[in-house]
């Protein structure tokens, strides 16, 4: 990981580390041109299979990737909807890139980049599909019931919210011990400097944002995405979140 970042076309550590001290808004703006290079991006190998889990969920006339980034969501989106595209993000910078990157075909479906807080959403019920992709970490748990709501707000009756989780980290792992660890670097870093970077990796638990969903007005389903594999229990790696708006 440390060397997919550090490489010479990724951002350097001075970068990073300048990143790290800004907001969340501007970290993102000067990581932008370098973002698709770093092991931040969602891979291909979990975009892939969701891709192919949600086609099976259409068809999609509308879809709005929320936090769209520079936008590896808004390829699945192109995937399976038919008319609509929306990338919806904070941060200039990452719109601006993904923006380049996609180019300007006037092909099917309309693509639209748009500037905004995923927490006050400026659309109607215009969507029938909405993804997300890396980006629940940049919420605190008390801002999530929000964020459901306002994406329950821009779907139609029977509208889907669909976005992968990965499974917990087993305790004692060296992977628990990372996220851990970050968590609580994160942390001191917020409680010493200003503005706060907000970004959780241990917040985002599954029990929690079921209920936060039902609350919001969707019923909840989970499907498993097999092609990233089973834990030693048998259990997903990754599960796919479908939560489908019902009132």
């Amino acid at each position: 990981m440390l060397g997919a970042m550090f490489a010479p076309q990724g951002p350097t550590l001075r970068e990073l580390a300048v990143q790290a001290l800004s907001s969340v808004e501007r970290g993102y703006d000067l990581l932008a041109p370098k973002f698709d290079r770093t092991p931040f991006r969602t891979p291909d190998a979990v975009l892939g299979p969701v891709t192919r889990a949600v086609r099976a969920l259409g068809p999609f006339d509308s879809g709005l990737d929320v936090c769209c980034g520079t936008g590896a969501g808004m390829d699945v989106l192109r995937q399976v909807c038919r008319e609509r595209v929306t990338g919806v993000d904070r941060s200039a910078g990452m719109l601006a890139a993904g923006r380049a990157a996609a180019g300007t075909a006037a092909t099917a479906p309309r693509v639209e980049w748009v500037r905004a807080d995923a927490l006050a959403l400026p659309f109607g019920p215009d969507f029938d599909l909405a993804v997300s992709f890396g980006a629940f970490g940049h919420f605190l748990p008390r801002e999530r019931p929000q964020l459901f709501t306002q994406v329950h707000s821009v779907l139609r009756p029977g509208g889907r919210f669909v976005f992968p989780i990965v499974a917990p980290a087993r305790p004692g792992s060296r992977a628990y011990w990372s996220l851990l660890a970050f968590d609580a670097a994160m942390r001191v870093r917020n409680a010493l400097w200003h503005p706060s970077f907000v970004m959780y990796y241990r917040t985002f638990r599954l029990a929690e944002v079921r209920t936060e969903l039902a609350r919001a007005g969707f019923d909840v389903e989970l499907q498993a995405l097999p092609e990233l594999g089973r834990r030693p229990d048998g259990s997903p790696r990754c599960r796919l979140v479908v939560a489908t708006r019902t009132r």
